[in-house]
C-alpha cells in the first residue's frame, strides 16, 4: 500500500514527546533521560504507567536501568523501572520459548522479588503491583487465590480505575492463562459495571472478545470458518456491547482529547465497532483518533495498516 497523509501513525509512544526522547537515551545507554522524565511525570498513575511499560520494553534488552540503580541504589523510579523491565524480560523469554514451554522459575521468582521491593520502596505507585499481577501469569499453576487478591487490593487500593491493571488480571483469568472465557468476561463486566461515568473501564470487555478471538484461531490454527467465528464480532451481545461502553465511557468523558495513555483503549474500542458494523460511533471514534493508531488489535484482523484505512472509508472518513 502506498503511504500518504491519511495513512496511520503508529507512534509505538502514541503522541508522547518526552517518551520518545527518553527511550532514545536507552539506545546510547544513558539513565539520566529516563530519571528526569519519570521525576517530572510525578504521581500521575495514567501517564506513569503508560511510560513506565514502554521504557521497560525498551530497558529489556540493555543494561540501562542497572546502571542507573548502580549509580542511584535507592531511587524508587529506578526500582520501579527495574522491576517492569525484569517483568518484561520474562514475559521475552516466555514468547521465546513459545506456548506452553516452562521458563526458568528463577527468572519469575526474580521480577516478582524486584516488583515488591519497587512496591516497598514507592508505597503510594500502583505500578509494582501492576507488574507484580502480570508476572503471576507465568507461573505455570499461576498463584494461589489468595495471593493474587491481595496483590489485586493493593492496586486497587492506589488506584482503583486502573485499566492496564484491570487488563492484567482480565489476562490472568483468561483461557489462555488461568481462567475461563466465562470467568474473563464476568470479570470485564463486573468492573466496567461499578466504573463511573466517564471511566473507560467498560472497553474490557472488548478487550475481552480480542482476547476470546485469539484464543479460537490458536486452537483452529488459523482456520477461522472451521471455529466459527463469522459472527465472533456482530452477534447482538457484541453490538450491544459496543454501544454500552461508548454510552458509559465516551459521551461522559470530561475532555475531546485523547491522552497517549488511553490511545490503545481507544483503537480497541474503534476496532470493535468496525467489526460489529456500528458504524456511527466508529466514525466519531475516528474522528476522535484522527491518524493516531495502535497495531493492537487491528494486526488481529489482517494487516493493521490496510485494516485501519479500509475502515476509516468505509465509516465515511476517506480524508
Amino acid at each position: 500500500m502506498a503511504r500518504d497523509r491519511f495513512a496511520p501513525d503508529f507512534d509505538p509512544d502514541c503522541g508522547d514527546a518526552p517518551l520518545t526522547c527518553a527511550r532514545q537515551d536507552i539506545v546510547i545507554g544513558r539513565w539520566q533521560g529516563l530519571r528526569e522524565l519519570l521525576r517530572a511525570t510525578g504521581p500521575d498513575w495514567l501517564v506513569r504507567g503508560h511510560r513506565v511499560r514502554l521504557l521497560a520494553q525498551a530497558c529489556a534488552g540493555s543494561s540501562t536501568v542497572e546502571s542507573w540503580l548502580a549509580a542511584e541504589p535507592h531511587s524508587s523510579d529506578a526500582l520501579v523501572l527495574r522491576a517492569a523491565t525484569e517483568t518484561t524480560r520474562a514475559f521475552n523469554l516466555a514468547i521465546a520459548a513459545g506456548r506452553g514451554v516452562p521458563i526458568d522459575q528463577h527468572r519469575i521468582d526474580t521480577a516478582v522479588l524486584s516488583c515488591l521491593k519497587a512496591a516497598d520502596s514507592y508505597p503510594d505507585d500502583p505500578t509494582p503491583w501492576i507488574s507484580l499481577i502480570s508476572v503471576a501469569r507465568l507461573y505455570p499453576a499461576g498463584v494461589r487465590r489468595q495471593e493474587l487478591g491481595r496483590w489485586w487490593d493493593e492496586l486497587h487500593q492506589r488506584d482503583p480505575f486502573s485499566v492496564e491493571g484491570h487488563l492484567q488480571v482480565l489476562h490472568y483469568y483468561s483461557s489462555r492463562w488461568h481462567g475461563t472465557h466465562g470467568l474473563m468476561y464476568d470479570f470485564a463486566r463486573d468492573a466496567a459495571g461499578v466504573a463511573p461515568p466517564g471511566c473507560p473501564l467498560p472497553v474490557l470487555v472488548q478487550y475481552a472478545r480480542v482476547e476470546e478471538f485469539r484464543y479460537a484461531l490458536d486452537a483452529a490454527k488459523g482456520q477461522h470458518a472451521s471455529m466459527g467465528l463469522g459472527q465472533h464480532w456482530s452477534h447482538d451481545g457484541a453490538v450491544s456491547d459496543v454501544r454500552r461502553t461508548w454510552e458509559r465511557w465516551i459521551t461522559n468523558r470530561a475532555s475531546a482529547d485523547v491522552a497517549p495513555g488511553e490511545l490503545r483503549d481507544l483503537n480497541y474500542l474503534a476496532h470493535a465497532a468496525c467489526q460489529a458494523g456500528v458504524r456511527d460511533i466508529a466514525a466519531a471514534l475516528f474522528r476522535m483518533l484522527g491518524r493516531r493508531a495502535t497495531r493492537a488489535p487491528w494486526g488481529y484482523t489482517g494487516d493493521p495498516e490496510k485494516q485501519f484505512v479500509r475502515w476509516r472509508g468505509e465509516v465515511g472518513l476517506r480524508r
